[in-house]
């Protein structure tokens, strides 16, 4: 009976020896992965983080403590890694990673990990939409955008970007919804110059496609949104002009003329008079001819007009 004791006690005495060792080499690793933390390696840190955890659990309650700190470290570990992807512009292997770093946070209930992902993943997917907007992958950047706009719905910044997708694909509804968007999120000045200028290259395209009234009304909307729109005003003048309504394209080009940024003002300003003239309005022809007599290009006609007029 002593000698099977004996031989009980030993055993026992043998897995503590055991167990020591095992602790003592999950701290060597944990402490390894510290080290290579501070080397700026974090993907040797996550090894030997992930090495310290499996050989601390099987230490019972003598691996506990490593056990803990590895389940700190492991998420944040990963959630660097990410963040690294982010910073060398590959956002696919960040956006998987960062993934990653939440499931491993949550499984391991590291809440300061999982409340600093969203952020990350958002600025990845963001950052990813950029990168294939000039890259001319439309539909991949807009698809990136909106998984961005999926974490932070009230993101107006997110939303210029999504309406830019859509303005190059020529998706003009879809383009206002998420301009529209983004002013309500706080860009509204942005929000409304891209708007002004996504109405105007439509207005432009639909004059030189010979659709007048069509781009008359997208000319008003641009206005709309920048009532200093001057090429808006010289577009709408232009269109009225070519389907004849006269009277209409005085009340554009007065509109145009009259915006501070207005060019060749003084052709326009003759353009009136004389439009006024074919309209009977003697009056407002004087008037105009008036502005430009002194004109060296148009001084002379104008001066021959008034004196017809004049008599």
């Amino acid at each position: 009976m002593k000698k099977i004791i004996l031989t009980a006690i030993a055993a026992l005495f043998a897995a503590a020896t055991v167990s020591a060792q095992d602790v003592n080499q999950a701290i060597e690793n944990l402490n390894n992965g510290v080290m290579s933390q501070q080397m700026g390696d974090n993907a040797s840190a996550l090894e030997f983080f992930k090495q310290a955890l499996a050989i601390a659990e099987s230490c019972g309650d003598a691996g506990n403590d490593v056990v803990a700190q590895c389940k700190t470290v492991i998420p944040a570990t990963i959630f660097a890694i990410g963040k690294q992807y982010i910073d060398n512009d590959d956002y696919d292997n960040a956006i998987a990673t960062l993934n990653e770093a939440m499931t491993s946070a949550k499984e391991y209930g590291n809440t300061e990990v999982q409340d600093a992902v969203p952020e990350r993943l958002f600025q990845a997917y963001f950052l990813k939409g950029n990168s294939l907007i000039k890259a001319k992958n439309l539909a991949g950047a807009i698809e990136a955008i909106n998984q961005a706009i999926a974490i932070d719905p009230e993101n107006g910044r997110a939303y210029l970007l999504l309406g830019s997708a859509y303005a190059s694909s020529g998706k003009i509804a879809d383009a206002d919804s998420a301009y529209t968007k983004a002013g309500k999120y706080g860009e509204e000045s942005s929000a409304a110059k891209q708007l002004t200028n996504l109405y105007l290259r439509v207005a432009n395209s639909y004059y030189k496609s010979a659709k007048y009234n069509e781009a008359i009304a997208a000319a008003e909307k641009s206005a709309s949104y920048n009532a200093s729109n001057a090429n808006a005003y010289l577009i709408a003048a232009n269109s009225s002009q070519k389907l004849g309504d006269n009277a209409a394209a005085i009340s554009y080009f007065e509109k145009y003329i009259a915006v501070p940024k207005a060019k060749n003002v003084n052709a326009y300003t003759f353009t009136i008079a004389v439009l006024y003239q074919q309209a009977g309005n003697k009056e407002k022809a004087i008037e105009y001819y008036q502005k430009v007599a002194s004109d060296p290009q148009y001084g002379a006609q104008a001066q021959e007009q008034l004196k017809a007029l004049q008599k």
